[in-house]
């Protein structure tokens, strides 16, 4: 038998739960059904893309090349950005029925490479454009343009002129049940030197705000990275190489954002978004304790073709 045979074998008889953490994380939660809370069933309206990084879901969550345990209770996720978006790259972006001249439809272009039976490996790519993210133009070509019109793509906007993109790879590797080895190699495929800063996120499912004898998790950061105390899951740790900057954030919803109204706790979901792209300093939680998103901004200036990697982590039981 090959060791992924050994595994399927275990996880069948329960022996081993090597399908307990996997790619759990949906490329989108935001504008669907499931998150819908509209009176007249309008999922496509009632939690735009722009809404996404500021209101806390309550079914799922999303993000890119995302993993979680079976239960999506912790969860784990790349963010980018090239410091010309007007907001973290941390989900794809798409356009709803209503947008699209040909109906639902994601604008981004990503991969998914690799991936064993049992998750014990796992590999995506993503293709993030170093210019300045298209948002408002694809949506405002696509509502123009009539059905017997071609989709405007991402690709129509020119924003990978030249490739200048980054080849953005996240690789997952199984040291056991619970050991996860994470690895981030970003390429810039253009022909000059360009900023991108990586941030690997992790962060408990919003599962409290609609239970209120419900105990809420908890993180803080240890030496080597961040200890994570979920309720039911117990604790987890995540470890990173180096010292980078480690910020934290509540996963509740920006309600001043969105409504106009004052938010229940002072560092809100798009807190790290607020942080690194505004620089809004007391938009995340400095002491490192009782948090419960965490990102870890990684800057690298990448030369053409070189290949780099971003930050490696260590999730051990």
């Amino acid at each position: 038998m090959t060791q992924e045979e050994v595994r399927l074998s275990e996880s069948e008889s329960r022996q081993k739960h090597w399908k307990r953490w996997g790619p759990y994380l949906s490329e989108r939660a935001w504008g669907t059904v499931r998150e819908d809370y509209s009176p007249n069933g309008n999922a496509w309206e009632d939690l735009p893309h722009d809404h996404a990084r500021s209101r806390a879901y309550r079914w799922n969550e999303d993000g890119l090349a995302g993993i979680s345990d079976r239960h999506q209770l912790i969860c784990f996720a790349l963010a980018l950005w090239n410091e010309r978006d007007s907001i973290l790259k941390e989900r794809l972006f798409g356009l709803t029925g209503n947008e699209g001249n040909h109906g639902e439809d994601v604008k981004e272009y990503y991969f998914y490479l690799d991936s064993t039976p049992t998750h014990s490996y796992m590999k995506y790519l993503y293709k993030y454009p170093q210019t300045e993210f298209p948002y408002s133009q694809l949506v405002e070509e696509n509502r123009r343009r009539g059905k017997d019109q071609p989709e405007f793509e991402l690709l129509d906007t020119g924003v990978f002129r030249d490739d200048r993109y980054f080849d953005v790879f996240i690789e997952y590797a199984k040291g056991d049940v619970e050991d996860i080895l994470i690895e981030i190699t970003a390429t810039n495929r253009g022909p000059e030197t360009a900023p991108l800063r990586l941030l690997p996120t992790i962060w408990f499912r919003n599962t409290w705000s609609w239970a209120s004898d419900e105990a809420r998790p908890a993180m803080q950061q240890v030496h080597g990275g961040i200890e994570l105390d979920h309720p039911t899951r117990g604790k987890r740790w995540l470890y990173c190489e180096g010292s980078p900057e480690l910020l934290f954030t509540e996963n509740e919803t920006n309600h001043k954002r969105l409504f106009g109204v004052e938010n229940h706790c002072a560092c809100v979901k798009d807190g790290i978004n607020d942080y690194v792209v505004t620089g809004k300093r007391d938009a995340v939680v400095n002491q490192g304790v009782g948090a419960l998103r965490l990102a870890d901004p990684c800057r690298w200036e990448s030369d053409a073709a070189f290949e780099l990697n971003g930050c490696r982590f260590l999730w051990s039981a």
